[in-house]
C-alpha cells in the first residue's frame, strides 16, 4: 500500500503547498514574478492581487488582466492565484465572474480577504463555485485572510471547510482593528513576536490549521532591502508558531523565505531513510538509530519529504517510491 493510504487511513491527506506566496499587484510585478517562477519553478506561488496590492478606480479592467494572465502561455506550472475583494465590496462579484468565470481551469486558488467570520467564508464559497463550475472546475481551492476579530473567533470552523486549503494572517488590517490599543510596533518584528494579542492570533490560525490538515501562512515581512530580517521572521515563523508558509511582497524576499522554511538536508534523508525502513517492515514499528519508530512517527517524516519536494529540494533516490 502506498504510504498515504497506511498513514492516513480514515482521515484527509494534510495539504502541501509551496512554502511562498508572493503578491503582485501591477501587470508590471506580475511579469516579472511569473518570469522569476519559470527560472525557479514551481516553489512559490503567485497571487495577482485585486484588492489592497491593487490600484483603485480600474477594478473591471485590473480583474480582466488577471484572468488574462492566469490563461496566458506563461502560466506554464499552474500554481498563480488570484485575491479578489472582499465579500461585502462591490466589486466582488464582478472579480469573481471575470476570473473564476473564464480563468477557473488554470487557477491554483482564489484568496478571500476581511471576512467577518464563518458565514463570509462561506457565501464566498458559494459565489466561488458558482462561477467556477461555469468554466468546468469544481474544486477550486480557497484560501481564507484572517485578519479580523470574527474570523480568528471562527478560525477553527473555517479552517473545518473541505473547499479551505490555507488561512493567511493578515497582521496590519488585524493590528488596525485594535483602534490603537495594539500599538504599531506589533506589526513588524520584534513586537510581531511578543505582544500577547497578536502572538494569540498567530498561535490561533497555526492551530486551526494543523487541526484539520491545512496550511497556515504567516503574514508579510514589511522589510524589504534586508533579507536577513525577512530569513529571521520566517525562521521564527516557522519554529515558534508552526507556519509552514509565508507570504512575500517583493522579489528579493522569495528565496530567504523558502530557505527558513524548506527542511534540512539532514532532515530529508533521515526521513527518506526510516520510510524505507518502515516500508520493508510492512509499516510496523523498527528502530533506526537506536529509537522507536512506528506510524505516528512516519506521519511526520511522510510530512517532511512532501515539504521536501514543494520547495523543489533534491530528494533521495529511495524517496521516489513514496511520492
Amino acid at each position: 500500500m502506498h504510504p498515504s493510504e497506511v498513514l492516513f487511513q480514515g482521515k484527509y491527506k494534510p495539504v502541501t503547498i509551496p512554502a511562498c506566496d508572493h503578491y503582485a499587484g501591477s501587470e508590471k510585478l506580475m511579469r516579472k514574478s511569473i518570469a522569476l517562477q519559470q527560472e525557479l519553478g514551481p516553489v512559490f506561488d503567485i497571487t495577482l492581487d485585486c484588492e489592497d496590492g491593487a490600484a483603485a478606480g480600474n477594478e473591471k479592467a485590473h480583474a480582466e488582466l488577471v484572468a488574462a494572465t492566469v490563461n496566458g502561455e506563461d502560466n506554464r506550472f499552474q500554481r498563480i492565484g488570484a485575491r479578489v475583494h472582499d465579500v461585502s465590496h462591490p466589486c466582488f462579484e464582478q472579480d469573481l465572474a471575470i476570473i473564476c468565470g473564464t480563468a477557473a481551469a488554470r487557477l491554483a486558488y482564489v484568496v478571500i480577504p476581511k471576512v467577518d467570520g464563518l458565514a463570509d467564508v462561506k457565501k464566498a464559497i458559494k459565489a466561488v463555485n458558482k462561477h467556477a463550475e461555469k468554466a468546468g472546475r469544481a474544486d477550486l481551492p480557497v484560501h481564507v485572510l484572517i485578519e479580523t476579530h470574527g474570523a480568528l473567533r471562527d478560525a477553527h470552523a473555517i479552517a473545518a471547510l473541505p473547499q479551505v486549503e490555507c488561512l493567511s494572517f493578515g497582521i496590519m488590517d488585524f493590528v488596525s482593528a485594535h483602534y490603537g490599543a495594539v500599538p504599531g510596533t506589533a506589526m513588524r518584528s520584534p513586537g510581531q513576536f511578543t505582544h500577547p494579542l497578536v502572538v494569540r492570533a498567530k498561535l490561533e490560525i497555526a492551530a486551526a490549521c494543523h487541526a484539520h490538515g491545512k496550511v497556515p501562512s504567516h503574514n508579510v515581512t514589511t522589510e524589504i532591502k534586508d533579507t536577513a530580517v525577512v530569513a529571521t521572521d520566517a525562521t521564527r515563523a516557522s519554529a515558534e508558531f508552526g507556519y509552514t508558509r509565508m507570504w512575500s511582497i517583493h522579489p528579493h524576499q522569495i528565496k530567504p523565505i523558502l530557505k527558513a522554511l524548506s527542511p534540512r538536508s539532514s532532515e530529508v534523508n533521515e526521513a527518506a531513510a526510516i520510510l524505507t525502513e518502515a516500508q520493508n517492515a510492512q509499516w510496523g514499528p523498527i528502530q533506526h538509530n537506536g529509537k522507536l519508530h512506528d506510524r505516528a512517527s512516519y506521519r511526520y517524516y511522510w510530512m517532511i519529504l512532501q515539504r521536501a519536494r514543494a520547495a523543489g529540494m533534491p530528494l533521495p533516490e529511495s524517496a521516489g517510491s513514496f511520492l
